[in-house]
């Protein structure tokens, strides 16, 4: 009976840590950056920036370093980066000034344009979603208006999607990325 114990405590406990081990990768982006916390609570006010209300919109020294302007013709949009190498690379072009591409349309779901330089690439295999913004091929610079799975470094992530369809159009169109 001791051993039969035993092993039931064994086997309890490898389902507790299984289950641990699932709810902690299952955990969703979201959850997963709400538990941790940000000492830095300074508040920047970042001129001539509104939001679409109408108010000014206040975020963190932080927060504004990992913001880009994404022009598509003449739409205007934000994008949130990603913390990694090829954004590191791609910041520091923009700071010296703005990098314009022309994209042309591939497969009815994204735009791809050469960047002319190489950057940094952290490749994985990933779903995109409409907004996002990758690295393919080290090289070019792919937005989507549509999902694919392919392997790319993460750039960024249009904030709000409204108008960014109608801006992409059907055909070719000259993005130009800046700097907050």
């Amino acid at each position: 009976m001791n051993i039969a114990v035993k092993l039931k405590k064994a086997v309890l406990l490898a389902v507790f840590i299984g289950g641990m081990a699932v709810y902690t990768a299952c955990r969703t982006e979201d959850e997963q950056k709400s538990t941790v916390q940000n000492n830095d609570t300074r508040d920047v006010e970042i001129s001539g920036e509104e939001t679409k209300g109408g108010q000014k919109e206040e975020i963190s020294e932080e927060d504004a370093e990992m913001k880009m302007n994404v022009q598509v013709g003449t739409e205007n949009f934000t994008a949130t980066l990603e913390d990694n190498e090829a954004v590191a690379a791609f910041t520091e072009m923009m700071k010296k000034e703005p990098v314009v591409i022309q994209m042309s349309d591939y497969s009815g779901f994204e735009k791809v344009g050469s960047l002319g330089t190489i950057l940094p690439a952290s490749n994985s295999q990933i779903t995109t979603q409409t907004g996002d913004i990758v690295l393919y091929n080290n090289s070019q610079i792919v937005i989507f208006y549509g999902a694919n799975s392919w392997s790319y470094t993460r750039l960024g992530r249009i904030d709000d999607l409204t108008g960014w369809e109608e801006a992409l159009g059907s055909g070719d169109v000259t993005v130009t990325f800046s700097t907050h």
